[in-house]
């Protein structure tokens, strides 16, 4: 794969699918926009990888996401490649769910990417060429207790990308999704052990998946290795979901 000097927007950089995305395309020579909300971890990504440079952007400021795709398409001095990887959970019971977690989980998880898609594709229009991978979740396929909001907002994602592709595909731009399954994290990290093996004896794999399980498949689609996959939804979960 071919993806040295590729110009590659990172949101939600910070957290464990991030960290790898990071890596991933450090090593693979592209120059990269790391986007996140902790500005000690952005500054530590700078420290430590060449070829990055960070953006500190909360996604729920929607009248400020025209303006962090200019910033970031200036500070790259161009846009290849979108990967929207951000989003935030806010569990509970459906009925006890409150509007405002509802709304904050759409907010970030859906809305945002709607927004950083929509000025993203207008740069990659001029172009004439772009990728735009959105990280979606296993959960938005299959449902999960305590995640309506959750599952709501990437289940949205994936039809969101679908209609997109389906605009987009003759102006050379590729947009498609990937869907993590369980992935080891500092979140699952936290689960405690008894869940843990509940878990993992419903992977027919046997085990989490990585961060890097995830960044290979981001990267394969966004090099030229995926220009004829167009609204397609991969899934990185050891055989817990099969579509």
């Amino acid at each position: 794969m071919n993806l040295r000097n590729k110009k590659i927007l990172i949101t939600g950089a910070t957290g464990g699918i991030g960290n790898s995305l990071i890596k991933k395309f450090s090593d693979l020579g592209s120059t990269i926009a790391a986007s996140g909300t902790n500005e000690e971890k952005l500054n530590n990504l700078k420290k430590n990888y060449q070829n990055i440079v960070t953006e500190k952007f909360k996604l729920d400021e929607h009248d400020q996401i025209e303006k962090f795709i200019e910033t970031v398409d200036k500070k790259l001095e161009g846009l290849d490649v979108v990967i929207n990887n951000a989003g935030i959970t806010l569990d509970n019971l459906g009925i006890r769910l409150t509007e405002d977690n509802w709304k904050k989980v759409l907010d970030i998880n859906l809305t945002s990417t709607f927004l950083i898609c929509k000025f993203a594709i207008k740069k990659m229009l001029k172009q004439k060429y772009g990728k735009i991978i959105n990280i979606t979740s296993i959960v938005g396929h299959t449902g999960n207790l305590g995640q309506s909001n959750y599952a709501a907002s990437k289940a949205g994602i994936i039809a969101f990308s679908k209609s997109l592709a389906i605009e987009y595909a003759k102006k050379n731009i590729n947009i498609n999704c990937v869907s993590p399954g369980f992935i080891k994290t500092d979140m699952t990290d936290k689960i405690n052990d008894e869940f843990k093996k509940t878990l993992i004896s419903k992977i027919p794999s046997g085990n989490l998946g990585t961060g890097e399980d995830v960044s290979n498949c981001v990267a394969f689609l966004a090099s030229d290795m995926a220009n004829y996959i167009q609204g397609e939804t991969i899934h990185v979960n050891g055989g817990m979901y099969m579509a």
